[in-house]
């Protein structure tokens, strides 16, 4: 049994137990959270899509962990006009178990 949501613009194939990062969102470590953006759901024999998403599907999941990844280096340059900047950036994630998928 797997769901397809969608949470900060992006979109993730779940499956119960599973663990994965998204975008940050907001909670405490160990606060429950739901995926009410349901988009295709499959339990192996049947499969539903949503249009644009299925009514009534929610998928829960709990928070295991807030934090940033590695930074990377923005640098932008211009040959001959003596122009360089470098900024860096770590992007925030929280990484989530999912307990149950609920159609």
């Amino acid at each position: 049994m797997y769901a397809v949501v969608s949470t900060g613009g992006k979109q993730y194939k779940v499956q119960e137990g599973e663990t994965l990062s998204v975008e940050k969102l907001p909670g405490e470590v160990g606060s429950q959270i739901s995926f009410d953006r349901v988009l295709m759901f499959s339990d192996d024999e049947n499969i539903s899509v949503g249009k644009p998403v299925i009514e009534n599907a929610v998928v829960s999941a709990h928070i295991i962990e807030q934090g940033k990844a590695r930074k990377i280096l923005v640098f932008k340059y211009k040959r001959r006009k003596r122009y360089r900047r470098t900024q860096g950036h770590r992007q925030a994630f929280t990484k989530v178990k999912i307990d149950s998928i609920e159609v």
